[in-house]
């Protein structure tokens, strides 16, 4: 386990429970109590937890970690949703994209795709997205035409927010969404932990004629503060093989095309 796994586990423990000693952590991790007194000393540097006598107690910050400590959880399903995601993209099409590591997966999928390269009349593939990252990485790629909102960074995200990116949006008619959400339920729909996020992804929705949420099973059936779109809107949701037949059916049920992968 790496730096990063081991302290993305540290904080959903400490989110789960509030406080956690040095020797239970280094028990349920299998690692050294050095190891994990390192961990809790850097983690606490960064404000992301409190420091106590032989262990350490939660910050509020925890329930929304930076994108950088998301990315190894669940990798290996980002990854097949992200391929799985970028095949429902045909060339020509304008696809919108919000932040997260599984958007950043479809990203680099759409990215490596031979039949999206462009030819003499211009790029085969127009992606608008509100993520730095994501327009960081298909910067070098010709091929793409990328457009960026405007608005104002949120850091743990790396995703614009703000009135300064909804101007933008409001403007452009977008053929395909993928949203990387915190959370999709049947009843309550998809949402995400941050408002401002969560409107952006509203507006990104609402100028797009298609719908598909990419979540691993992680996420399905939960909850969070605010939300994005109803699911009768969803036209598409693709996730990884752990989402049960029950919550499968139940999207289905409710009229929404399941990948599961």
């Amino acid at each position: 386990m790496d730096r990063y796994a081991r302290w993305n586990a540290l904080l959903e423990i400490l989110s789960g429970t509030g406080r956690v000693s040095v020797e239970e952590a280094a028990e349920r991790l299998d690692v050294s109590q050095a190891t994990i007194r390192r961990d809790f000393d850097q983690l606490a540097q960064q404000q992301m937890i409190t420091r106590t006598r032989g262990g350490a107690v939660a910050n509020a910050v925890s329930y929304d970690l930076p994108l950088r400590y998301k990315s190894a959880k669940h990798a290996s399903e980002k990854q097949r949703i992200g391929t799985a995601a970028a095949a429902l993209v045909t060339p020509g099409t304008v696809v919108g994209l919000n932040g997260g590591t599984t958007t950043t997966e479809v990203a680099r999928a759409l990215a490596t795709r031979p039949d999206l390269v462009g030819s003499a009349d211009g790029p085969q593939l127009t992606i608008v997205t509100n993520a730095l990252n994501i327009a960081n990485e298909l910067i070098v790629r010709s091929h793409i035409k990328i457009v960026v909102t405007g608005g104002v960074m949120r850091p743990q995200s790396f995703e614009l927010v703000g009135p300064l990116a909804t101007a933008i949006l409001r403007e452009l008619t977008l053929d395909i969404v993928m949203l990387g959400v915190d959370a999709v339920d049947v009843e309550l729909g998809a949402a995400a932990h941050h408002e401002g996020e969560a409107a952006i992804n509203n507006l990104m929705a609402a100028r797009a004629r298609r719908i598909v949420i990419i979540a691993d099973s992680s996420k399905l059936g939960k909850h969070a503060f605010a939300r994005i779109c109803p699911i009768d809107r969803v036209d598409t949701l693709v996730t990884d093989a752990g989402a049960t037949d029950d919550v499968v059916a139940a999207f289905t049920a409710a009229g929404i095309k399941v990948v599961r992968v």
